[in-house]
């Protein structure tokens, strides 16, 4: 804000001043590039370039699959008021909003009906790539995928011969490392802890992220090629080794796949392991409770929960992660 004085001055040398924008105003957007994320045309503007790096990690790999209308994201990085990385932020829905808040110089605003995120990050936060990348950049466009294009699942996935099996479970409950697990043994890898349902179709098609594993730090205890790998610790207090699928060349991945098999995990049961048939009323809560978009989109999405809840489904009962493999090669063969 200048003061009177200076403003007097200016005026005096006969030196025009540059009011054309506040000062509480977001830096202007020069630069825009356009990304596909789960095939989805995404454009980002920024005006700080080195974001599309983040992006280009994050979604490069992805093509062009689908004729939505693009959405649109808008990054504004400023210098904030801090040096160190922002804490874990907040979440609140006030539809048709999505506001993601860390503090005053981070946060995130989605509108979900203009499909349209706008992003105020620091400088600060943009030094801690994974910290900005998984509470800010790799949200943005999923927010408006997930609550106008598909169904967000909490699951992994992968598939034998064509035929896809949904792994679900709560947090923790061992999704990540069975389906690391059944890729090692030549299944197709098609997502480790989340996956979309497209909606409006008649088919349990899913999408997901083939080309990124996460894996909490324990599962080196299982796979001898993760010891020794650095863990990304995350603010949410969950440490994690994270890597490209490019890391484990001998796997077999791809984006999509048919589902025909829902199992829900369960490490902890203390019985003989088995395959044995789960309530759908509880997978469908279990599905449905992830859920936030708009009034108009909703109907849309509990329909291809019970389209999805058409396929066969089980509980899987095991302590053994070879013996679930080789029990979930058996139900692609069989159906049982």
């Amino acid at each position: 804000m200048l003061t009177v004085q200076e403003i007097e001055s200016a005026c005096d040398a006969s030196q025009p001043l540059d009011l054309s924008r506040h000062e509480v105003e977001a830096p202007e957007l020069t630069h825009a590039k356009m990304f596909y994320p789960y095939g989805f045309p995404t454009e980002v503007r920024t005006n700080a370039p080195e974001i599309f790096t983040h992006y280009q990690e994050m979604w490069g790999i992805f093509e062009k699959r689908f004729d939505t209308s693009t959405i649109r994201v808008d990054v504004h990085v400023i210098e904030g008021q801090s040096t160190e990385c922002p804490p874990a932020p907040s979440y609140r829905v006030m539809m048709p909003l999505m506001v993601i808040a860390a503090d005053s110089d981070n946060y995130a605003i989605a509108d979900l009906a203009r499909n349209k995120t706008q992003i105020t990050i620091s400088r600060a936060a943009v030094r801690h790539p994974q910290y900005v990348r998984y509470f800010f950049l790799e949200s943005t466009a999923c927010q408006h995928i997930s609550t106008r294009y598909t169904t967000p699942v909490h699951a992994a996935c992968v598939a034998l011969n064509g035929r896809g099996v949904l792994l679900l479970g709560d947090s923790g409950a061992g999704k990540s490392s069975l389906a690391y697990a059944c890729a090692r043994a030549g299944w197709t890898f098609i997502a480790d802890d989340s996956i979309s349902l497209l909606n409006g179709g008649h088919e349990r098609v899913v999408i997901g992220n083939c080309h990124q594993m996460r894996f909490r730090t324990t599962a080196a205890e299982l796979f001898t090629e993760l010891k020794g790998l650095e863990a990304t610790p995350r603010a949410t207090g969950k440490p994690s080794i994270e890597l490209p699928t490019t890391f484990f060349p001998q796997l077999i991945c791809a984006q999509t796949t048919h589902v025909e098999f829902l199992v829900f995990l369960n490490r902890r049961y203390g019985g003989p392991p088995g395959l044995v048939p789960y309530r759908k009323e509880v997978a469908r809560d279990f599905m449905r409770q992830i859920l936030y978009s708009l009034p108009e989109m909703r109907a849309a999405q509990f329909a291809a929960i019970d389209q999805l809840l058409t396929a066969d489904l089980f509980e899987l009962r095991y302590q053994n992660v070879g013996w679930a493999t080789q029990r979930l090669e058996t139900l692609t063969r069989d159906g049982r």
